[in-house]
Formats: C-alpha cells, sequence, structure tokens
C-alpha cells in the first residue's frame, strides 16, 4: 500500500510551507491530491517527488514558468533534452549576470566605506554618496 500524507505531514518531509503546497496547487505545478471521505487532501510520493523537483528548481531561481515547461518536458522522457538545457543555461547566464551586479555593488559600497571618517551625520560618505549619485557606478535617469 503506497504512503499517503496529509497536507501538514508532505510540507514537514518536503520543508515546505502549507500555503506553498496550496499555491503551487492552484497555479496547477502540483497535481491536485484525492481526497478521502472526511474531504481532506490526501497526497502519495508522487506529489512528493514533484513537489521536490519544484522546490529544488525554485531554489536555483528557475521562475514558474520555466519549472512548467520543465515539468511538460519531464513527461516526455524519449525526448531529447535539449530544450531543458535550454532552459538551464539561460538561467546559469541570469545568475552570471546577477553575480556580476552584485560585484559592482560590493565594490561602490567598499569604496564608500574606505572613504568613511566616522564623523558626523553632516560629513558621512555613504549619506552623500546616495545622494550624489555621480559617484556611483549605475547612472540614474531623472523620471520623464
Amino acid at each position: 500500500m503506497e504512503r499517503v500524507f496529509s497536507i501538514g505531514k508532505l510540507a514537514e518531509a518536503s520543508g515546505s510551507k502549507v500555503e506553498t503546497i496550496r499555491y503551487y496547487e492552484s497555479i496547477g505545478l502540483l497535481p491536485e491530491p484525492e481526497r478521502n471521505a472526511g474531504n481532506q487532501r490526501r497526497y502519495t510520493a508522487r506529489h512528493y517527488d514533484r513537489l521536490v523537483f519544484i522546490l529544488h528548481a525554485r531554489d536555483l531561481g528557475l521562475s514558474i514558468e520555466a519549472v512548467r515547461q520543465l515539468i511538460e518536458l519531464s513527461a516526455h522522457p524519449e525526448q531529447p533534452c535539449v530544450e531543458a538545457d535550454a532552459i538551464a543555461r539561460r538561467q546559469l547566464d541570469d545568475v552570471r549576470q546577477r553575480i556580476a551586479r552584485l560585484k559592482l555593488l560590493e565594490a561602490e559600497l567598499e569604496r564608500t566605506l574606505s572613504s568613511c571618517s566616522h564623523g558626523t551625520i553632516a560629513d558621512c560618505k555613504v549619506i552623500e554618496t546616495l545622494a550624489q549619485c555621480g559617484a556611483c557606478e549605475r547612472h540614474h535617469r531623472p523620471p520623464r
């Protein structure tokens, strides 16, 4: 007999929250489970496996739409994995771009803090840098 989980036990086993499980059901990523006579959801190992897949994909930063595409692709194990590879490649490129932006932010914050004399707010380089964007790596445009 297959093991059956309540929503609380599924959340606990997967390390997620009940609200997260309900959300993934509501958007169709997680199939709706059968219900018992008391109308309580009853999840199976299949639900657990899908939920862990979704959670891992989301931890890697994949969008809901990318997760949906990967789930659809996984339903056709005989197909080439070109599309799955492309999804992962796009995510890797995005992660690398975010890392580059974070490195710029790190350098800017280090520059700002290194010029700090620990004086008063009137002489604060942090406040000054934020108020005068001319010193930053990113050029902001005034609203039109």
